[in-house]
């Protein structure tokens, strides 16, 4: 898409100030108390489902900086055991939410504050992890757009579209409401099982169009085993979904949440809707928290 294209979406989809100057909720406001209540009332089975990857301590093309994870000293006639642990957040191998100060758009971050007047080198001033800290807890939906296409997994030329979301909505007759958080699948997980772990780029990704859709059906979070689709031809749009959602929308993303075994969940309940529960580490002034969502049918 062009520049002028993805502009015009950004202005589209803009929730500046729809729930006041000072919000740092973005669209975590959808999920009103009387979501939650209905939320709640999907358990049914109470089958849980863990939707966070496994934490990785090696080294590979797309895990630049590993966990290290480090024991305590060991008293061998002592009955404790301790450790401590660095985790860098972002990237596509820890499942994480991201904080609206994530991302900007010339140096502007979700309801018009300036990234350059928030950001400092101890952390966010506004819009940062803390402000989601109360955590989510929503209708959660799976999209699966391999199926609904179906393939195995898309191809690292493909885009994910509008049409793709709504044949998966059709295949499994569910219908994406206000205040529910989406988890596409795209078959990425299956894709690296059988043929190894991808290269960073390129991948398969959600087109640029996808966003509007969520803005109109009132999407609270966004979450997926692929995010954008780059490079797309724009001087300033460099990640262009990341940067339409988060400083444009204020939608709260998910990224890298593990799929396969929800996946298996969804078709052997003929369930595609769950109660999704998750929160982020209170850390003040973050970017970024690691997370391990749950799905409760």
């Amino acid at each position: 898409m062009s520049e002028a294209a993805l502009r015009k979406i950004a202005l589209q989809v803009r929730n500046w100030g729809k729930w006041g100057p000072d919000d740092e909720l973005g669209t975590l406001n959808y999920i009103t108390p009387a979501r939650r209540v209905a939320a709640a009332a999907l358990v049914k089975t109470g089958d849980v489902v863990s939707a966070g990857r496994d934490l990785a301590t090696r080294q590979s093309k797309t895990n630049g900086q590993p966990v290290v994870h480090v024991i305590g000293a060991i008293d061998a006639n002592g009955p404790a055991a301790t450790d401590s642990f660095t985790i860098a957040s972002h990237g596509m191998v820890v499942t994480h939410m991201d904080a609206l100060c994530h991302f900007s758009w010339k140096d502007q971050l979700y309801n018009g504050r300036k990234r350059s007047e928030t950001l400092t080198a101890s952390g966010a001033r506004w819009g940062s992890i803390y402000a989601q800290r109360q955590g989510i807890f929503t209708r959660g939906v799976l999209l699966d757009v391999a199926a609904a296409r179906g393939v195995t997994w898309y191809q690292p030329n493909e885009y994910v579209t509008v049409a793709d979301f709504e044949a998966a909505e059709k295949r499994q007759g569910v219908r994406v409401g206000s205040g529910d958080a989406i988890f596409l699948r795209t078959g990425m997980e299956r894709m690296e099982a059988e043929l190894g772990e991808q290269d960073i780029y390129p991948r398969a990704g959600m087109h640029a169009e996808c966003v509007e859709w969520m803005h109109t059906r009132q999407v609270s979070v966004y979450g997926g085993d692929c995010i954008e689709k780059l490079p797309y031809p724009s001087t300033s749009f460099t990640s262009a979904a990341h940067m339409i959602l988060l400083a444009s929308m204020g939608l709260t993303i998910l990224d890298w949440p593990a799929l396969t075994e929800l996946t298996r969940t969804c078709e052997r309940l003929t369930r595609w809707d769950y109660l999704l529960t998750t929160a982020p580490l209170r850390l003040p002034g973050g970017t970024a928290s690691p997370i391990n969502p749950l799905c409760t049918f």
